[in-house]
């Protein structure tokens, strides 16, 4: 009992420092319902936090707020790392978590969940990455205007060929094909993924495979990648734009569009490698820096990631509002995971601790240089 008072202790001074209150008034305070609580944060941290909540432990009225306090609060440097996550760290440092062999996971244990998940949280044409939300109100217009954003980059023209790695449920593909009249070939490691997409291009200028981005040996006048990236892992920064070199006609035009980390680390965030990304992680500005170096000139970089907090709050609006149709094939447990997921990525966002990067590259610099599109 002496032990877990002084831990409740340790983690209401914590916690002040983030202007949080245990069982107080305001909703990023945190109500507490399993006293365990406080021993779980101190020897298992940011894991043993999600997992907590997932269990019932926790709550937070606004799990976003809660969540922004904390991180910017710098409350997770206070806390040691738990020896599963030591563990993790030097596993991630003597073996490539992200190989050929292992690239399919994420598909299976995240993006197969079921298109019901996504067509019920996501906006009408299945984009799941950050929106562009300038000088627009709603989801569907924001998703669009991103869309459109991408294609203005690339300068995309009828004719062309583009090349969309890690093509989701065919968003890109078709406005890019139905809007600039370019054709498509989307790679993703999701069957279910391919399956709607394939269904949602029937009739336009657009294949979509089931493969590995290592696989890919063919020209084309454009590639993009919208929220892939993460999945690539640290070991393979360099094939990873090696492969985008080889595949990118000399005077084409590659955009990167990544959430990215404020620090280089070699392995992803326990909770959400966990039960979200397997052996997904966060790219620095300085490890994308050294992959391109001798392959391609950076000509633009975007940084919108004040926008994904706005994002992941109407995929949880959209979420919770549809989720009377999903319960009974997803269960409580995966409701708790899932809110816990987008609401601590919106904190995390709104806190500036990870970032929305838009990354224009090409092969030997644009004549005249690139004129910036935002």
């Amino acid at each position: 009992m002496a032990t877990r008072n002084r831990s409740k202790e340790i983690v209401e001074e914590l916690l002040k420092k983030a202007g949080v209150a245990i069982n107080g008034t305001n909703p990023w305070d945190i109500q507490i319902k399993d006293d365990r609580l406080y021993g779980r944060i101190l020897t298992q941290g940011s894991l043993g936090l999600g997992e907590a909540y997932m269990d019932g432990w926790w709550d937070a009225e606004r799990l976003d707020q809660f969540i922004d306090r904390v991180i910017s609060a710098g409350l997770a440097n206070e806390i040691r790392k738990d020896l599963g996550t030591i563990l993790k760290i030097a596993i991630a440092v003597l073996t490539n978590r992200q190989s050929k062999r292992r690239s399919f996971i994420v598909g299976q244990e995240h993006y197969d969940l079921g298109n019901d998940l996504y067509e019920n949280m996501l906006d009408k044409r299945l984009v799941y990455t950050c929106a562009y939300w300038k000088d627009v109100t709603t989801l569907d217009e924001a998703q669009e205007q991103k869309l459109d954003l991408v294609c203005k980059k690339l300068k995309l023209a009828p004719g062309m060929r583009v090349l969309d790695i890690g093509c989701g449920w065919g968003s890109f593909a078709k406005y890019a094909a139905e809007t600039y009249g370019v054709s498509v070939v989307g790679i993703t490691v999701s069957k279910e993924q391919v399956e709607l997409a394939q269904e949602n291009c029937k009739g336009l200028p657009v294949e979509i495979r089931l493969q590995d981005y290592r696989d890919l040996n063919e020209k084309f006048d454009c590639i993009v990648s919208l929220g892939m990236f993460e999945h690539v892992g640290y070991r393979n920064y360099r094939e990873y734009f090696r492969v985008a070199s080889r595949c990118l006609n000399d005077n084409g035009l590659f955009l990167l569009h990544t959430i990215g980390d404020n620090q280089s680390s070699v392995h992803g965030e326990p909770w959400t490698e966990k039960y979200i990304f397997p052996n997904g992680m966060l790219p620095s500005i300085s490890q994308i820096g050294k992959a391109i170096e001798s392959q391609f000139v950076m000509e633009d970089m975007h940084n919108f990631g004040a926008y994904y907090d706005k994002t992941l709050m109407a995929w949880y609006e959209n979420f919770e509002r549809h989720w009377e149709k999903l319960e009974k094939k997803y269960g409580e447990r995966f409701f708790r995971m899932w809110k816990y997921y987008l609401l601590s990525f919106a904190g995390s966002f709104r806190s500036r601790n990870i970032q929305l990067w838009q990354i224009v590259l090409s092969k030997k610099g644009i004549p005249g240089g690139y004129e910036s599109i935002r």
